[in-house]
């Protein structure tokens, strides 16, 4: 019986297969017709709305008939039922990032407790929001933080970073500096292409601006988030699998 609910489902899909094709290749004809300055579409999915479309642009999602004359943009499809935003859900999907990715040598590193929780920060030393996010951090219990130095604003905010990255400690260097204004000594010189590779990373992952939270289960935030926001995302990390 089992066997068979398979067959049937594959062959329903080989049928719908030439129309869904058929779908996408005339909503990318349309779009390109009407809007040739439409950056390249990566990706065209159905939606649960029979005749809508998801148009995948980046990590920038959306929505199409089935012609490409008519497309809905900065919206958010969500289901009444569940509550669920799929818009929000499917962009949390393209946005992951494989926690046993992080290339942790290349981030400062700081514990609380026992450490068994984790969570990665990309941050500039000269960021507002990360110095109240960093205040934040210090109010978990049982967790390691690893911080990605990531210098996006300006030359100072590269100086600073190298003289913390060289420093003999360098997280209590940066918790110094982001937590009671101490600032970093210069001076000391090391091998500081971990901060090319933290923004070659970033730029890979789409990591645009600082801070942002990355998750063991593979989701990310951006922003100073609230204390209350992070152990929610913490505990679902742990919960994983």
């Amino acid at each position: 019986m089992k066997r068979l609910t398979w067959v049937a489902a594959a062959t329903i899909a080989l049928a719908l297969s030439p129309l869904a094709h058929a779908n996408e290749a005339a909503i990318r004809k349309g779009i390109a017709e009407r809007l040739p300055d439409f950056p390249k579409i990566d990706e065209v999915r159905s939606t649960p709305i029979p005749g809508l479309f998801e148009v995948r642009v980046g990590m920038d999602l959306f929505y199409s008939d089935a012609t490409g004359q008519y497309l809905l943009q900065d919206a958010h499809l969500i289901d009444l039922k569940t509550k669920r935003n799929l818009t929000q859900a499917r962009i949390d999907q393209l946005s992951s990032v494989d926690f046993a990715s992080l290339p942790l040598k290349d981030a400062l590193v700081w514990k609380r407790g026992n450490g068994e929780r984790k969570l990665a920060v990309f941050a500039d030393p000269n960021c507002g929001y990360c110095k109240r996010l960093e205040r934040t951090l210090q109010d978990l219990k049982d967790v390691t933080v690893y911080t990605f130095l990531m210098p996006i604003l300006g030359e100072d905010s590269t100086k600073k970073s190298k003289a913390i990255w060289c420093a003999k400690d360098n997280a209590t260097v940066w918790l110094d500096w982001m937590l009671r204004a101490k600032p970093p000594t210069e001076g000391a010189s090391c091998d500081d292409e971990a901060l090319e590779r933290n923004k070659a990373f970033a730029r890979k992952h789409r990591i645009t601006g600082t801070p942002a939270l990355l998750f063991e289960d593979g989701t990310r935030v951006p922003g100073a988030i609230g204390l209350a926001a992070i152990e929610e995302r913490l505990k679902r990390g742990g919960s994983k699998g």
